[in-house]
């Protein structure tokens, strides 16, 4: 891939690599960063289109983001993706086991739109309803998804108020990229692949969680062999924001015991 991704990156050790969701950028790890960085080399690429990351030529499908991704990234890493970024993280788990050493999903699924064998998703509609909003209010319409996003937590005001103040920090995102993370949050299913999951996973939810329902993240846990799971009680979707010692006291155990 030509097209370079903004990518920041903090301390020194082995890479951990830390993909952000859909709307957002690098820059919403940044507190996490503080306690990372001085155990590992904490990478935080802006997912193309987002943040300071130009947008992908073409229909910007989740093989064509991995690619991008992969190609900005350490040689050989431990992955942690939320939300949109787990898909990715899922992806390239899959497809580069080699490279990929260990794996963390935050409030991810591998699949986000409910259906008659998966109960644990919204609604299509609901992610339509942002697809038609983007085109008159792109702005309005990421300020409206972090309210969902918010949705339930214990700490909702204030959680809000953070992803807000963090929103456009690296700049607006690209409004067509946008339109493609919906459509692959949309349309994206790897129900099927997730057996093809070989490195050791830890998957944490928020008990709360309105858009991956923690059922999904245990669903997905049980899904890839000797994963393990995690809900964090009162937590929404950003549990690494609004309950942050415990995300990062899970987090900073499984990466120990990994043996990095």
């Amino acid at each position: 891939m030509t097209d370079t991704l903004h990518v920041e990156s903090t301390g020194n050790g082995f890479p951990l690599v830390m993909l952000h969701g859909w709307g957002m950028h690098g820059g919403i790890w940044d507190d996490c960063v503080r306690s990372l960085a001085g155990r590992w080399r904490v990478v935080r690429p802006d997912l193309p289109g987002h943040g300071r990351s130009p947008a992908l030529p073409g229909p910007g499908d989740l093989d064509s983001l991995t690619e991008c991704v992969a190609s900005h990234c350490p040689r050989e890493m431990m992955l942690v993706g939320w939300s949109l970024g787990g898909l990715i993280a899922m992806r390239m788990a899959q497809q580069l086991p080699l490279r990929v050493r260990h794996l963390v999903l935050v409030a991810s699924t591998p699949r986000f739109v409910s259906g008659p064998d998966w109960p644990c998703g919204v609604a299509s509609s609901v992610l339509e309803s942002f697809g038609t909003g983007l085109s008159a209010d792109f702005r309005r319409t990421v300020r409206d998804f972090l309210t969902l996003q918010v949705r339930g937590d214990e700490r909702a005001p204030e959680l809000l108020r953070d992803l807000k103040h963090r929103l456009f920090a690296h700049g607006d995102p690209d409004p067509m990229a946008l339109q493609q993370g919906l459509n692959l949050l949309a349309g994206t299913d790897l129900r099927p692949d997730l057996g093809r999951i070989i490195q050791p996973t830890l998957v944490i939810a928020g008990d709360r969680d309105r858009v991956t329902p923690p059922e999904a993240g245990r669903r997905l846990a049980r899904s890839v062999e000797g994963s393990r799971f995690l809900s964090i009680k009162g937590a929404s979707h950003a549990p690494f924001l609004s309950h942050r010692i415990e995300f990062l006291g899970a987090l900073i155990d499984f990466l120990n015991e990994a043996g990095r």
